[in-house]
């Protein structure tokens, strides 16, 4: 009797060398990175003038105004999740920004 692999609807593929993942068999790894923008306030002068602060953030909401919702989203947090065949891994997790 043969064995038959259920039939996948959405193939599940290496991010960086597109090699077939097969669920089950312990051959890839799930990656979640998650990137947030820099937390810190702002370091406000003092001796600024009032106006002169409320004229910088009207430019940035005007800035913002002009942007999707996406791109705001995106230049404070972006998530991301990639299936790495074991070999990719292997490389990606020693040099993660690049050779």
């Amino acid at each position: 009797m043969s064995q038959h692999r259920p039939v996948n609807s959405c193939e599940l593929l290496c991010h960086r060398c597109s090699a077939t993942l097969t669920p089950g068999e312990g051959s890839f790894y799930l990656v979640r990175i998650e990137a947030f923008a820099d937390p810190t306030p702002p370091d406000l002068d003092r001796a600024e003038s009032l106006e002169h602060v409320a004229a910088e953030w009207e430019r940035l909401l005007n800035e913002m105004r002009e942007m999707s919702e996406r791109e705001l989203l995106d230049q404070v947090y972006r998530q991301l999740t990639l299936h790495l065949c074991a070999s990719c891994y292997r490389q990606w997790i020693e040099h993660p920004t690049g050779p």
